[in-house]
């Protein structure tokens, strides 16, 4: 699949605003993998590694770790809507509720992108709430920079509806 800029419908469903979105296209959707892969270009300012006091030795800039967390819950969302068709606009929410084993491979400088990869692992699926655990892979010229499990909550919430994140064990 060519790269696939996303659509005005998609970034005007964010619930976040498109710039902290961090990815600038899809690269795979495999709805039967239920997978979705995404490139996050690293040249451009990303957050938090704008702000970071770089030192040539002892602290280079690289894409901060909190970067990559925030990714990889935008690639949930991206999930969400491709695979499964929940949209923001219709009252599906997502909120991350639990990082399992997450593992920063290497420091990752500015410039050549990243390859992002979530994985629906498995799912519990209800009417108006889902809970979802993914496994993601981020790679950088080649390399797996970013790796680990996380879940989520997924609600569909109405005009009024209070949001209660109950979070099974």
């Amino acid at each position: 699949m060519p790269l696939q800029p996303f659509d005005d419908a998609f970034l005007a469903d964010l619930p976040y605003d498109p710039e902290v979105l961090l990815f600038d296209a899809i690269v795979e959707l495999d709805p039967d993998g239920k997978r979705v892969v995404c490139q996050m270009p690293t040249d451009k300012p990303l957050p938090f590694t704008t702000s970071q006091r770089v030192h040539p030795v002892r602290h280079p800039r690289h894409v901060a770790g909190a970067t990559m967390v925030h990714a990889s819950g935008m690639l949930g969302f991206i999930h969400s809507y491709y695979l499964h068709g929940m949209r923001h606009a219709a009252g599906w929410i997502g909120y991350g509720t639990h990082l399992y084993q997450v593992v920063f491979r290497k420091l990752v400088p500015p410039g050549a992108p990243i390859l992002a990869t979530c994985r629906e692992v498995r799912a519990r699926r209800g009417a108006t709430k889902h809970f979802v655990r993914y496994a993601f892979e981020f790679r950088h010229e080649g390399d797996v920079c970013y790796e680990g499990e996380q879940s989520a909550v997924w609600m569909k919430v109405g005009e009024g509806d209070p949001i209660g994140v109950d979070v099974p064990e």
